[in-house]
């Protein structure tokens, strides 16, 4: 099946050459006529994934929960609440709603919604109609205030570059054009300094993918937290470090060829976390599985009560999607939960970051 941006895609590699997956993930998702996000909600059970506030309102209590222990821990103070593509606002108004008594929190913290998407941004006015809060476009319009921020599946959509080792040499792999349609291909080897230090932890064949735009926005969430304290929740899927191709595309809830249809599937890859805390100029943690944060928050406690009263269906649906968010083979050990902060400490639930030779 070929899609109009494939076509496009087609042409520019035939007149240009080969492109990076980076380039061809930046092309899929955001194209301005043609590209994934640009032009389709894809939330939900009619779309083509659903994240975990979608899936219970536990997790968007919880991540409200942590946060505004964060601020309280701080004092209190003036202060900026950030999420970064907030998708329908599913996972804000939860959080709002389950920090409406903590004392202060709403009165003193300003609400900012960073979203690219005006369909989104249709749907997250909607949903947050209610609420006081406004759109930035990016986090320097953020004023200098402590922040505390959360970027749920954000990062897995930024894109990335794929390497192979090729001993000591590395060879990037391509998008190229092979009978009339995209295929992959590899550069010639050569060395990359920036992939000097994997030399140590991988063998020859292994793949690594980098992310230089994941790296920056975390060294602007860290920026902002070293210079104006406050802390950043960061969950997605992924590990530590990379390790292995994790390109992959979703339509309608089943994993599809990346090269196979441009523009109607949704493309990620997994989160680096390593990478993101090597670059954020202040404190990070490890990266906790998200089941394992959710049970120390007290998501249990929290099913439980929220199952009283729940019968038949109801209750299955519950109790599946306190399962869906915490069991090891589901979403609680592939998706993890970083913590960017500063002196004061994580949010509750993750503990700091001690290095191996401390």
């Amino acid at each position: 099946m070929t899609t109009p941006l494939a076509e496009r895609l087609v042409r520019q590699i035939h007149a240009t050459g080969p492109i990076t997956v980076a380039d061809y993930m930046t092309a899929c998702l955001m194209h301005p006529e043609h590209g994934y996000y640009t032009t389709r909600d894809p939330l939900g059970a009619t779309g083509d994934f659903v994240t975990a506030p979608e899936i219970s309102q536990m997790f968007g209590e919880l991540v409200g929960l942590a946060l505004a222990q964060a601020w309280l821990d701080r004092g209190a103070p003036e202060a900026v609440l950030v999420e970064l593509g907030p998708g329908r606002g599913t996972l804000m108004a939860d959080l709002l709603r389950a920090t409406r008594g903590v004392p202060g929190f709403r009165d003193r913290v300003k609400v900012l919604l960073i979203e690219g998407s005006p369909r989104l941004r249709a749907a997250q006015a909607e949903t947050l109609k209610d609420s006081a809060m406004e759109w930035i476009d990016t986090l320097s319009d953020v004023p200098p205030k402590p922040i505390f921020l959360v970027a749920n599946e954000l990062f897995d959509a930024l894109p990335v570059r794929q390497f192979l080792r090729d001993g000591d040499l590395w060879r990037e792999r391509l998008v190229a054009v092979r009978d009339g349609a995209l295929g992959f291909g590899l550069s010639d080897p050569a060395p990359m300094a920036d992939l000097a230090p994997r030399l140590d932890d991988t063998a020859d064949g292994d793949m690594v993918e980098t992310c230089g735009p994941a790296r920056a926005l975390a060294a602007e969430i860290g920026g902002h937290v070293a210079d104006h304290g406050g802390a950043a929740l960061i969950v997605d899927y992924g590990s530590e470090r990379s390790l292995g191709d994790t390109f992959q595309a979703l339509r309608a809830h089943q994993k599809v060829d990346p090269l196979a249809t441009p523009g109607q599937a949704d493309l990620t890859a997994h989160v680096d976390f390593g990478a993101l805390a090597d670059a954020a100029p202040c404190a990070a943690t490890a990266a906790v599985p998200q089941g394992v944060w959710l049970e120390r928050l007290g998501i249990t406690a929290r099913a439980q009560s929220l199952a009283r009263g729940l019968t038949g269906e109801a209750l299955d649906t519950h109790v599946a999607a306190h399962r869906r968010l915490t069991h090891p083979d589901e979403m609680g050990t592939l998706f993890k939960v970083m913590a960017l902060h500063d002196a004061a400490g994580p949010p509750p639930g993750l503990d700091p970051f001690v290095p191996d030779d401390a």
